[in-house]
């Protein structure tokens, strides 16, 4: 079966580097092992010694010397550094970067909603599978691995989920969506990710995530066509430099406001089907 997908693709460079020349107080802080640099320091902060132990490691100061030698991190004290962003969110005896308050709040909401459940082995797993696809030398058992856990690993470098989670938790921050109650809509694909009541006016929000400062965003034919119809109810937030601190940026009716570039992608899709 062949599908057509019609997406409509802005480049957010110009408009955002405009914003950023603004807010002065971001910067650009993003490490090539950004993933792993959190988890590590989430579950550092969590879990204490007892994580590195679980990752067949004698001490710290070896398992800091590993991921120098992997190139994992460039220092041991990047690996500290980052334990110490995630401290002020666990009962330990580390205080942490206290003093930067909930900025880097998202990190461990995001890591929460994926891997909050777990336990120490569990965790140490997740720890292994990502060091593992990086061709790291690590060994992982990997029939112990639960699928579901292979799944929800996947997630970790797609910033969809990110970015709604931090929108979820922030959205009453934006000053359209002030005292606003927000609904889910995500599960019924129908072009926009969920709906801020505000008094007696219903606004639609279709959420798009970047890694970086800028960059292109991509909307698909479904969410253009339901911003053409709900016009100034429907927003696109883009929520931007997730590898640092995040920032909201809503455009209201996207579809006239917003240059898109139209492009048609043909997909070869295969099903299996069977009678019954």
């Amino acid at each position: 079966m062949r599908m057509n997908d019609i997406t409509y693709v802005i480049d957010c460079s110009h408009e955002f580097m405009t914003i950023f020349s603004v807010l002065g107080q971001i910067w650009d802080m993003k490490h090539k092992n950004y993933e792993i640099l959190n988890l590590l320091g989430y579950g550092l902060a969590k879990f204490g010694d007892g994580l590195t132990k679980e990752l067949g490691f004698i001490s710290k100061t070896r398992f800091y010397n590993f991921c120098v030698l992997e190139e994992i991190a460039d220092t041991a004290s990047t690996i500290k550094n980052r334990q110490d962003l995630f401290d002020p969110f666990f009962e330990n005896e580390r205080k942490g970067w206290w003093q930067k308050g909930d900025a880097y709040l998202h990190r461990k909401v995001f890591i929460d909603s994926l891997f909050g459940e777990l336990g120490l082995k569990e965790y140490a797993d997740v720890i292994r599978l990502y060091m593992k696809s990086k061709g790291k030398a690590i060994e992982i058992p990997s029939n112990d691995v639960s699928p579901i856990l292979k799944s929800k690993f996947k997630q970790l470098q797609k910033t969809g989920r990110e970015a709604e989670l931090f929108f979820m938790n922030n959205y009453i921050k934006m000053e359209a969506f002030i005292e606003g109650s927000l609904e889910d809509a995500r599960l019924l694909g129908d072009g926009y990710d969920f709906q801020i009541q505000v008094g007696q006016r219903f606004y639609l929000a279709e959420i798009k995530g970047l890694r970086e400062k800028r960059g292109a965003i991509r909307m698909t034919e479904r969410e253009y066509k339901s911003a053409k119809v709900y016009k100034d109810d429907y927003a696109l937030i883009v929520v931007s430099n997730l590898s640092d601190v995040p920032l909201l940026r809503p455009f209201f009716n996207p579809a006239e406001n917003m240059k898109f570039d139209k492009s048609l992608v043909t997909q070869n899709q295969v099903t299996y089907r069977a009678y019954i």
